[in-house]
């Protein structure tokens, strides 16, 4: 079975899936295409009271749902129930702002009168990824809905309970039958799915890889994508930060979700005249750390989300040692039944290891000491990844120069790469391209038509 539940705390599998047949996904875009008829006409009122009814549901069923999440991938529980509340939030967010977003837009042509009216294009794609199984489906279908599209949404393989527990919320608030559709089938296929002439665009959240392969079959049948995809961010230190508080950010940027971020703090660039500093208080944290049970409110570091995962970041840093790079702090598998790698330090990475260029999806931290300012913007960049990023320093105005100067989609000043419902989400380089989230968000998907008014008089 390719689509089942493994509990990553013990390797175990829990429930297994049945893969839809051709049939049943073609009756069910099908049922997309129909429902997108209705859907559309809709007013923005009917669509924000969906949004807000599922919403209210998320909250009410957190607990439950976050349980979900953290059997399927392994998340500790108190930071699944806050992508519950994130997640709803969201789907708010768009609900309270999507009809000022999607305002018409006067113009003022030199003869006549114009708008740009925002209309949905139909049935979308959205191919979800495991590590925020609730939340990155939360901020490409909400927009969506408010836009007026309908949403077939692919999950990962590994969090079915919570992509069928999606779908059941939007059924629960009442939603029309073929607005919101899980499809329960492994990736080759939802690749396969997007020549399909009914869906209109497709939205990615995962690997390179899966990208690459979506993002062709768009492009041979001209349809829009938007794609979010790895990140390798930086954490610069300048000597002038403030260190205790710095190394307490450095520990969640890296550490959150077990590591397993596409915005983690990755690459830890800090100057020569606190990088001791910094090195000595950031692996005192991490080598204190509470491995274990996910469900235990004590447990600091939960597991990768599955076998499959810890065995490749082990060999990444395995390949890495081989290439030259020192292990700081842990580098192994660790002692734990299931799915756990040691919190990790690796230092001395040059061109050429493996660290250097690679995502490392978990918790291992790249360390990098450089003699400055412009040494460490030029680290930053030297990347193909360029996704998200942060500077650490007290002078503000130096670390807004700094950001203009780093090749990514997102800088963050005094903070690790985050996420909120009112701010854009989204890469340049080989993170992807689009945005999700805020006004940028919900224009993903929409056709910008221009309604122009002339005058009989007007000339040619």
């Amino acid at each position: 079975m390719s689509i089942q539940t493994v509990n990553p705390n013990t390797n175990k599998t829990v429930k297994s899936f049945e893969e839809m047949t051709e049939k049943s996904v073609d009756a069910k875009v099908a049922k997309a295409q129909i429902a997108f008829t209705d859907w559309k006409e809709t007013s923005y009122q009917q669509r924000a009271d969906l949004l807000h009814k599922v919403a209210t549901l998320m909250r009410v069923k957190k607990s439950d749902l976050a349980k979900t999440i953290t059997l399927e991938m392994g998340k500790l529980l108190a930071q699944a129930e806050g992508e519950i509340d994130l997640s709803a939030d969201i789907l708010d967010y768009y609900a309270d702002h999507g009809e000022t977003f999607l305002a018409d837009k006067v113009l003022n042509p030199e003869y006549g009168t114009a708008i740009i009216r925002n209309s949905p294009i139909g049935v979308l794609l959205g191919v979800m990824p495991w590590n925020f199984p609730f939340y990155q489906v939360a901020r490409f279908a909400a927009p969506n809905i408010m836009v007026g599209n309908t949403i077939l949404l692919k999950h990962a393989s590994i969090v079915p309970q919570c992509a069928a527990a999606i779908e059941e919320l939007f059924a629960e608030a009442e939603a029309p039958e073929g607005l919101y559709t899980n499809l329960f089938i492994p990736g080759h296929r939802a690749s396969v799915l997007v020549a399909d002439k009914r869906i209109k665009g497709v939205s990615l959240t995962g690997s390179e890889e899966a990208g690459a392969s979506v993002a062709m079959e768009a492009g041979k049948h001209l349809k829009k994508v938007v794609l979010e995809l790895g990140g390798n961010d930086v954490f610069i230190i300048l000597e002038d930060a403030d260190m205790d508080k710095t190394v307490d950010w450095a520990v969640v940027g890296r550490m959150n979700n077990n590591g397993q971020c596409c915005v983690a703090s990755k690459r830890f660039i800090a100057v020569e005249a606190i990088a001791d500093e910094f090195i000595q208080k950031f692996k005192d944290k991490l080598s204190k750390m509470q491995v274990g049970d996910p469900m235990d409110p004590a447990t600091e570091l939960g597991p990768l989300s599955s076998e499959a995962a810890a065995v490749h970041l082990a060999d990444q840093v395995k390949r890495s040692v081989d290439g030259g790079a020192k292990v700081l702090l842990g580098g192994k598998r660790a002692d734990c039944e299931g799915a756990f790698m040691e919190p990790t330090i690796l230092t001395d990475l040059k061109p050429g290891i493996a660290a250097y260029h690679e995502e490392l999806f978990g918790p291992v931290a790249s360390i990098y000491v450089v003699k400055d300012e412009q040494a460490a913007i030029d680290l930053a960049n030297d990347s193909d990844f360029g996704l998200g990023g942060s500077v650490f320093t007290q002078d503000i105005e130096r670390g807004k120069r700094i950001a203009d100067q780093i090749d990514t989609g997102m800088v963050f000043i005094n903070h690790p790469t985050w996420t909120q419902a009112d701010l854009p989400f989204g890469g340049t380089k080989r993170s992807g391209f689009g945005r999700e989230l805020s006004e940028l968000g919900i224009h993903e998907f929409v056709n910008k038509k221009l309604i122009r008014v002339s005058g009989l008089n007007d000339p040619f």
